[in-house]
């Protein structure tokens, strides 16, 4: 015990010694921005006073403030541990974050929640947000030929006139079987084309299929394998068969900002942080164990750090001891999204989901989200988004949000003639440029293989996920699958 304790201060006098010995003008690339733990500001002084943690817990860096990041502070925090999470925006939530749309706030992109995701509403009920969850019936509608179709219901599908009755009963074979499939392996080696073809007969394809994956991918679909489609039809449709709330989905009253206030709040009341507007610098081991973080012009001493970012960020502040990446010949393509948030007096339309089947619409499709989302959450304004799915070298990211609206507003109004100026509220373009991968034929033999080297160095990202789509009940789902790894050995510290 005498020999543990010995360590334990030796730790302590070491990372002391770093912080008042560093001589910062030798890091001329550290920048001296002020940081902030829950709305204050933080000296060096109070830095080292707290380097160490409280007495007896283990003390966890968390790099990112995304869901991800979040979800694992809370979870670890719930051991015996003080938890501090590095967020380098101004507000937490990363593509869950929220946005100031004038007269209230609601979320920067579109998000719902589906009756099985079982991860994230146990998440939300566990932060006492339980009575917060809002459920709404949901509505599916397609575009094709200028013309709407309501897809709710068999007796609309039987009228949908696209399609005859026998590729009818084709699609709806190919829905079923696709979302009870388990071996997704299969399914990485054949194209999203020939797999459709295979299952539901090539007019379904032609019909249907085609102009969804060309709103969605443009020609990239097809370099796209099954996989991409079968996580749509595994999650979306299955959420339909749920016993009690077919057909319905929800959301937090207030948005992700209300989620990932109180998680903040669960935080601080555990004695652990957050700190906004911190960009870590550099994480290093060192040689008693644990890890040096440097943000801003501090250092501070962690007994385990957990890396929540991309993968281009771990290799830019991340000491090649800590970690190593096996890339192959093949890099990884992103989509990214540009989407236009409008904001309107009257509703557009009646359905969650509009599905184009239109090429030529200047978006990927329409979500309705005051189709779900009660008026009163938005201040007795409606508001719809219209998102575009690009690749890096699309032309819009060299685009002015100005000239995008204008492309996409003429969307709009071709698409809803009736809409008028007097109808207008506002209008938002937001912009993420990693979304999702663009799963090609055999993704997973060529993503980034990342392993740690270090005993108290983690990483945790959705470039892990390699068969399935980036949502958020899968990112608390990875959460919870690292938790059943690590919480025995985040429960105990050695004094």
């Amino acid at each position: 015990m005498a020999t543990e304790c010995n360590v334990n201060l030796s730790r302590q006098n070491k990372m002391k010694q770093v912080t008042d010995s560093t001589n910062y003008d030798k890091y001329p690339d550290i920048q001296t921005n002020t940081n902030t733990q829950n709305g204050q500001d933080i000296t060096i002084e109070e830095l080292q006073a707290n380097s160490s943690g409280q007495a007896g817990k283990t003390k966890v860096g968390i790099i990112g403030g995304g869901l991800m990041g979040m979800a694992l502070a809370y979870r670890i925090s719930e051991l015996n541990t003080s938890v501090k999470v590095f967020e380098s925006d101004s507000q937490l939530g990363g593509l869950s974050t929220h946005h100031d749309y004038g007269s209230f706030t609601w979320d920067k992109f579109y998000h719902v929640i589906v009756p099985t995701d079982g991860s994230l509403i146990n998440l939300i009920k566990d932060i006492g947000l339980e009575e917060h969850l809002r459920w709404s019936r949901s509505f599916t509608g397609y575009y094709v030929n200028k013309s709407f179709y309501s897809l709710n219901g068999a007796k609309e599908f039987l009228l949908f006139p696209l399609i005859n009755i026998w590729d009818k009963v084709r699609l709806v074979f190919t829905i079923f079987y696709g979302g009870r499939i388990n071996n997704w392996k299969k399914l990485e080696t054949i194209t999203v084309k020939d797999w459709l073809i295979k299952m539901g007969g090539k007019k379904n394809f032609i019909k249907f299929w085609e102009p969804l994956l060309l709103a969605k991918l443009g020609e990239n679909y097809k370099r796209v394998s099954a996989v991409f489609i079968w996580t749509y039809i595994r999650r979306l449709f299955k959420a339909r068969e749920h016993p009690v709330e077919k057909d319905y989905m929800g959301y937090v009253s207030g948005g992700y900002k209300t989620v990932f206030d109180r998680l903040s709040d669960r935080l601080t009341e555990k004695g652990s942080n957050v700190l906004l507007n911190t960009s870590v610098k550099s994480i290093m081991p060192l040689s008693d164990g644990g890890l040096e973080v440097r943000y801003g012009d501090k250092v501070e001493y962690f007994d385990k750090v957990i890396f929540t970012a991309p993968i281009n960020v771990l290799e830019k502040v991340t000491s090649p001891d800590l970690f190593e990446i096996k890339k192959t010949d093949k890099s990884v393509e992103y989509l990214g999204v540009v989407c236009l948030a409008l904001v309107t007096k009257k509703p557009l339309t009646p359905f969650y989901v509009l599905n184009m089947g239109d090429v030529n619409t200047p978006f990927t499709g329409v979500i309705g989200i005051s189709s779900l989302v009660s008026s009163e959450e938005t201040t007795g304004n409606y508001i719809t988004f219209f998102p575009k799915y690009i690749p890096s070298n699309h032309d819009y990211w060299g685009m002015s949000d100005e000239a995008i609206e204008e492309i996409f507003m003429s969307g709009v109004r071709n698409l809803y003639p009736g809409l008028e100026d007097e109808d207008l509220v506002s209008t938002h373009i937001n912009r993420a440029f990693k979304v999702q991968p663009l799963q090609v034929l055999n993704y997973s033999s060529i993503i980034p293989k990342i392993k740690t080297k270090h005993p108290d160095f983690f990483i945790l990202n959705t470039s892990q996920f390699v068969n399935d789509s980036v949502n958020n009940n899968r990112v608390v789902q990875h959460v919870e699958s690292f938790m059943e790894q690590i919480a025995e050995e985040l429960k105990t510290k050695t004094i």
